[in-house]
């Protein structure tokens, strides 16, 4: 009997863990590499990937689930042991980016929809085969003065929607991904400002789901967090976890399990911050917790730069960021835990 949607949904969103977002395309994962004087080819990505997932302290301990890429999905560690094999030993659940990437919107200038649905039932039942019992697709939303538009906000709605539910027909639990930008053009926007613009896309994205029948019990929400934008940061922690929960309580229904929020841009310690704030001082129908991918691996990058000596240092920065975002998505994390490291 294959698992329920909702069991698979309730081990993503295991308490005190969260999930590591490893799913970066290959030119992404270049800049990265690049960044600490790593050549990007197959196998340095996947010796950098199999260092994370063999960690384990931070996969055992604190991870509940990896997104991966379509190259990684189907990689071998150097042992020949399948990779995604290496995250389910460690108890997490193995997951799989499938959209492909966020495209300029016809008619739309400045504004992006975000491709994939072709093929995506076949490509679905392919990865369910390879081990992959969650998916992710982000859509991506841009503020301005004049943005987003209408047309742009409805079509990456109906666009997550039509993914959700190709999911959950292939078995797989959909993260619903719709990112307000903090990081976009020109990134000057208030936190007000973004509040309203994250409760818009939010209200739109989840008429979207019930009109596609999607079973909201077996999905995962991962948004952004209300927050002002990155060339005008002024919000305290404390604005930030409020009006994140504010808009999400005004937003998401109450039978989506968990809300595992992307970081967006933010520093380590403020994305871990905000989570432990929202998670100690409020009441909330869901899980919150997190799902993160910089935020979770920079450090260990930087400690691992591609030196097979440097493994285990990776690992034990790898650990160390994934036991304060644990800490943090049962409010319990401090600013005194950073120093103590």
């Amino acid at each position: 009997m294959s698992e329920r949607l909702e069991d698979i949904a309730a081990r993503m969103l295991t308490p005190g863990k969260g999930i590591l977002a490893a799913d970066e395309s290959t030119g992404t994962i270049k800049k990265r590499l690049d960044s600490v004087g790593v050549d990007s080819t197959a196998d340095t990505r996947r010796d950098y990937r199999e260092m994370l997932f063999s960690a384990e302290e931070a996969m055992q301990t604190y991870i509940s689930g990896v997104i991966l890429y379509d190259e990684t999905i189907r990689q071998q560690a150097r042992d020949g042991t399948p990779l995604v094999d290496l995250i389910a030993r460690a108890g997490a659940v193995p997951g799989i980016k499938v959209d492909k990437g966020a495209k300029p919107l016809a008619g739309f200038p400045e504004e992006k929809i975000t491709e994939g649905l072709d093929g995506l039932r076949e490509r679905l039942e392919e990865y369910h085969g390879l081990g992959a019992r969650f998916a992710k697709w982000r859509a991506v939303i841009s503020i301005s003065d004049g943005l987003p538009s209408w047309g742009a906000v409805k079509q990456n709605a109906q666009a997550l929607a039509r993914y959700a539910a190709l999911c959950q027909e292939a078995g797989i639990v959909p993260i619903v991904e719709p990112e307000v930008l903090m990081d976009g053009t020109p990134g000057d926007h208030t936190i007000d400002r973004c509040y309203d613009v994250s409760e818009w896309v939010l209200k739109t994205v989840f008429q979207e789901l019930y009109d596609a029948r999607v079973v909201l019990e077996g999905m995962v929400l991962k948004p952004n967090m209300v927050i002002d934008g990155q060339k005008l940061r002024k919000a305290s922690r404390e604005e930030v976890a409020e009006k994140t929960v504010r808009c999400l309580k005004a937003t998401v229904p109450a039978s989506v399990p968990g809300i595992a929020f992307l970081s967006g841009g933010q520093s380590d310690e403020e994305a871990t911050a905000h989570l432990s704030i929202m998670n100690a001082g409020h009441d909330l129908p869901w899980a919150l917790t997190f799902s993160y991918g910089r935020a979770l691996q920079a450090p260990a990058l930087k400690a691992w730069s591609g030196r097979d000596e440097n493994v285990a240092a990776g690992q034990r920065a790898f650990a160390h960021r994934a036991r304060m975002n644990a800490l943090a998505a049962r409010g319990e994390w401090n600013a005194d835990l950073e120093k103590a490291a």
